[in-house]
């Protein structure tokens, strides 16, 4: 049986005011078939950021990455469940330090987890994270988000990857990292065809 976008999305919103255990559960059940839910989304083909239903309370978001691509340090400010359905997604946890006022360094590394398909992470409102694909195929996950996870309330940000100097959050650059490492991953696809 397919994955029924619609009735997730709904059993979402119904669950997003009971907390983040009911969302886990949601999440937990649908990745838990990864056939049923490439049957209900389609099978992964370009990179990006689909958002699957965007409210003041909820995000619901099919995240597709390119081989080996990597998103920079980020907060979400929300609580979050990410399922994944198709692949591998490595997270590096990191945890602010310092007193935010100097211009270095301001987060350090403070652990990891890799996930494959079926499995769930349980994100907390003030987690920051890195994601990369770390294989050498598209890798597909839902994302839920109790929250706006496009215009959040409270400001949201980033860390360069190279200094980790922090910024404000733009999802425009994030897009921009997604069609960049599509259009790579397209490129060699096409190279190795055409070898």
């Amino acid at each position: 049986m397919a994955f029924d976008k619609d009735r997730f999305v709904e059993d979402c919103k119904a669950a997003v005011g009971e907390g983040q255990k009911a969302l886990r559960a949601l999440v937990t059940e649908a990745v838990s078939d990864p056939a049923a839910v490439v049957a209900g989304l389609g099978e992964p083909s370009k990179a990006g950021v689909y958002a699957l239903y965007k409210g003041p309370d909820l995000t619901v978001i099919n995240f597709v990455w390119a081989p080996y691509m990597t998103l920079l340090p980020h907060n979400h400010n929300m609580a979050a469940v990410i399922g994944i359905y198709g692949g591998r997604e490595d997270n590096v946890f990191w945890r602010r330090i310092g007193d935010g006022e100097t211009e270095g360094p301001g987060i350090e590394a403070a652990g990891a987890e890799s996930m494959g398909s079926g499995q769930v992470a349980t994100l907390g409102r003030d987690i920051i994270h890195s994601v990369a694909n770390p294989i050498a195929k598209l890798t597909a996950a839902i994302h839920v988000y109790a929250g706006d996870f496009f215009d959040p309330p409270m400001p949201r940000s980033q860390w360069d990857h190279e200094t980790l100097v922090e910024q404000p959050w733009d999802m425009d650059h994030t897009r921009a990292v997604f069609r960049e490492a599509d259009t790579r991953y397209h490129a060699g696809v096409a190279a190795m065809q055409a070898g």
